[in-house]
């Protein structure tokens, strides 16, 4: 007996389209191709642009910024509902989509084939990169957020480890590469960028852009790494305005 439903689109280069009359798997899949441009590309723009930029010009600056984002009001909630809850459903469901996806590269070797392979490793080794620099930096040791002053120093430790070094470069392309094509998957999905010769030139662009995050995050692990040796000054300007709370019997300042 013949179905009424119709088959699936073929997708040309190896990504399939979003679909109406999906039910939720229409819904989840347009909150996931959505959460990884705005919060969690958002969150990866800023913290390889401008924070971890800032380490560039030397510890100071990047006390500076690592106290400002710390002083942000309702930083918790911030953190909670703009970047940590994006994160796991955009990789959860980002798993799930690799589990039932049909990539194969050996059977059809086209470039858009290769660029879905890629985007779900990526995006995995992305994901355990975050999880993993997130708990060292803010949950093992000074909190970042509670010792600004002692941050710059606490990156520099960790990447004078050849071993964590490498997982940091590692870490940082994979996310680059994920959050830059990631966008000209956003934007063909939704639609907003139609016809082969449009989606080329973005293509272009979000390589370049790819490049741009790239190059700014391994120039900042170079700083970390080979230059400003020596710890911020005791006169940097950092001020904390939430309320003092005890830490090892000491008053936070």
């Amino acid at each position: 007996m013949a179905s009424a439903s119709s088959p699936a689109p073929v997708a040309a280069h190896g990504v399939a389209p979003l679909r109406a009359g999906q039910g939720y798997s229409f819904i989840l899949r347009r909150l996931h191709s959505l959460s990884g441009i705005v919060p969690v590309g958002a969150f990866l723009f800023e913290h390889i642009l401008i924070s971890n930029s800032t380490a560039i010009t030397g510890p100071d600056a990047y006390a500076r910024q690592v106290s400002f984002l710390a002083n942000l009001p309702l930083v918790f909630f911030l953190e909670l509902f703009g970047i940590w809850l994006p994160i796991l459903f955009h990789a959860l469901y980002g798993f799930y989509i690799w589990y039932r996806g049909d990539g194969n590269t050996v059977a059809y070797p086209w470039s858009g084939n290769w660029m879905y392979t890629a985007q779900r490793w990526t995006g995995g080794i992305a994901f355990f990169y975050i999880v993993w620099h997130t708990y060292t930096m803010r949950f093992t040791g000074n909190d970042l957020h509670d010792n600004p002053a002692g941050s710059f120093a606490k990156v520099q430790a960790e990447v004078h480890n050849p071993w964590l070094l490498a997982f940091y470069v590692v870490g940082l392309i994979c996310a680059s590469w994920h959050f830059a094509y990631g966008i000209w998957l956003f934007a063909a999905k939704w639609g907003i960028v139609s016809g082969d010769k449009a989606q080329q030139r973005l293509l272009r662009v979000c390589l370049g852009f790819f490049m741009l995050l790239a190059v700014v995050g391994l120039v900042s692990l170079y700083t970390f790494r080979e230059r400003f040796q020596e710890p911020p000054s005791p006169a940097t300007n950092i001020v904390d305005t939430r309320p003092a709370t005890a830490t090892n019997g000491r008053p936070v300042q």
